[in-house]
């Protein structure tokens, strides 16, 4: 079989395709033939080695995938052979065929295209554990999400809306605005691209601050940090949650404590993939939440662009840009 693997540190452009062998289901594992990648920004940071995990070489990135079970190992049951599942892998999923532990696949359901499956887990995942389990959001409050035309952005704006909660959307154009509108997003922000001097910053502070209301928002949602965080986190609500998922645009913020001294907030910390590992039982939960909603048409995954296997490197440098809106997909044929 292929697999699409990082060799030595670098950008996609490292990536090397090569014939590797078919995985074997061990004893809790299950070996899936995958048809479809959903690409994510950890998949930009593990090849360069800066992700929290970091993988020995040569590895597949790739951190979700959607397919068909293959095989099962010993003690696995609660999928088998020709079962149709999503499943989060942290990495290894550009290949045709993926062991992982059975654990991390859940059966999805007849109408969810494998598209929508590889787009599904990372996203909705990240998004609602932040909403829920870190800021416990209540109908009523106020949500400012950041770099809200991305993947785990949108995927907020929507969940926020499924809540109750009053959501500005901020992003880099008015036509990513827009599409966050058109998912449920009550007002929008168009900011510029840092770096900022101090003038731009406090410009991009009253942006929020306008947008979010006198009160200020009762929990700021930012994947993409750098000097958009500061600006953000002034306009927070007394005894807000600023919600820390990741740093897209490059830079990891300096925050002055003492705004969080004056806000009395609280600066929370968002890693689901670890998360995951702690609690695989609230995890369990949250999917199947997740995936009665989608049922439902509350939630449905915003697919932008579709790569064949052969182009996935090119996959990974489009999400890099920060052009891509919604999820970019590979497709294994």
């Amino acid at each position: 079989m292929k697999a699409l693997l990082s060799k030595v540190v670098g950008g996609p452009d490292t990536l090397v395709f090569e014939d590797v062998p078919s995985p074997e289901a061990k004893t809790g594992f299950a070996v899936v033939q995958v048809k479809a990648v959903g690409v994510n920004f950890p998949d930009v940071l593990i090849i360069e080695d800066r992700y929290q995990f970091k993988p020995a070489r040569p590895f597949a990135p790739g951190a979700e995938v959607s397919g068909i079970v293959k095989s099962v190992g010993e003690g696995v049951t609660h999928v088998k052979p020709g079962d149709r599942v999503l499943g989060n892998t942290g990495w290894g999923g550009m290949a045709e065929e993926l062991a992982l532990e059975a654990a991390r696949l859940v059966k999805i359901p007849d109408s969810m295209p494998f598209d929508d499956a590889a787009a599904f887990i990372m996203t909705y995942g990240t998004s609602y554990h932040a909403l829920k389990d870190r800021a416990d959001m209540k109908p009523g409050q106020t949500l400012l999400v950041l770099g809200a035309a991305g993947g785990v952005g949108l995927a907020a704006v929507e969940l926020g809306k499924q809540m109750g909660v009053r959501v500005v959307a901020a992003a880099s154009t008015q036509e990513k605005v827009d599409l966050c509108l058109k998912h449920g997003a009550d007002v929008g922000v168009v900011y510029g691209r840092a770096p900022f001097d101090r003038d731009a910053q406090k410009q991009l502070s009253d942006q929020f601050k306008a947008a979010c209301g006198p009160n200020g928002a009762d929990a700021i949602y930012d994947p993409i940090g750098d000097d958009y965080a500061e600006p953000a986190l002034r306009a927070i609500a007394w005894e807000g949650k600023y919600l820390v998922v990741g740093f897209a645009a490059g830079a990891i913020p300096k925050i002055p404590l003492n705004l969080a001294l004056m806000k009395g907030c609280d600066i929370v910390g968002v890693f689901w993939g670890a998360w995951v590992g702690k609690n695989p039982e609230r995890h369990q939960k949250s999917v199947a939440e997740l995936l009665d909603m989608y049922v439902a048409g509350k939630i449905k995954p915003y697919v932008s662009e579709r790569f064949p296997f052969a182009r996935a490197a090119d996959a990974i440098k489009h999400l890099a840009s920060r052009q891509a809106m919604g999820k970019v997909i590979v497709t294994i044929d």
